[in-house]
């Protein structure tokens, strides 16, 4: 009957993975990622990979991770109890004796040489290689001291910044660089075929540069931000 629980059980718990590991990829997560995660937080693992601050990062995400912590910390003891009981009632001395011969039989076919050359052609795979500085962290790759910024900056409604040309928008004096601005699903980079573009209320600005700087120049625009970051956050809440 243990046996049969500890079988169900595993179903359970298989079944939380693949939920959780879908609700991370419907926040933007990646398919590996979204499942490598989920199966770290569960089993209290713990990986410190950079990977984790795209969870920790994110409002949905950090709720998921706490169910999955919570989970997995009772689905331990749940198994653990199971394990006990099965042991207790089916598995003896002579159970247990057959057990750690066959492990130690099969560390031994492991060390032999020959088995560990064959076992190595099958199971050897390169490591995924490192695209280059595309696949680094906005975080790494851009803040180079704590005055550092980057930041998506909405140009509100009678903002003073509204029909401004896009090349006026940041001077040569300033510490301020203008990435893009995102108009609907549209990219508009500052030169090219859209140098002419004023900006329209609706539009979210991409700076990067001094913290001190952006703040002042976009008070308006960081403050309206913030409302909405925060009427949001209570929205999730409330979910």
């Amino acid at each position: 009957m243990e046996l049969l629980l500890i079988v169900i059980y595993l179903g359970i718990v298989l079944l939380v993975i693949e939920i959780s590991a879908v609700l991370m990829m419907l926040t933007g997560l990646d398919n590996e990622i979204a499942r490598f995660q989920v199966t770290s937080l569960l089993t209290g693992t713990g990986f410190t990979t950079q990977e984790s601050e795209l969870i920790i990062r994110h409002p949905v995400r950090r709720r998921i991770g706490i169910f999955l912590i919570l989970f997995g910390v009772f689905s331990l003891a749940v198994i653990i109890t199971l394990v006990s009981n099965l042991l207790e009632k089916r598995f003896r001395l002579p159970e247990l004796l057959v057990i750690t011969g066959i492990l130690v039989f099969l560390l031994l076919v492991l060390k032999l040489k020959p088995m560990q050359e064959r076992l190595s052609k099958k199971l050897h795979a390169p490591l995924e290689e490192d695209e280059g500085v595309e696949e680094l962290p906005v975080s790494e790759l851009l803040y180079n001291d704590e005055e550092d910024w980057i930041i998506d900056i909405p140009v509100i409604e009678k903002s003073e910044f509204e029909h401004c040309h896009i090349d006026d928008l940041c001077t040569a004096n300033e510490d301020i660089n203008l990435l893009f601005v995102q108009r609907g699903s549209l990219r508009i980079r500052r030169r090219g075929e859209n140098s002419d573009t004023r900006l329209e209320a609706g539009d979210v600005l991409y700076v990067y540069g001094n913290k001190k700087q952006i703040s002042e120049k976009f008070s308006k625009e960081l403050e309206h931000r913030h409302e909405n970051l925060v009427d949001e956050n209570k929205t999730v809440s409330l979910l």
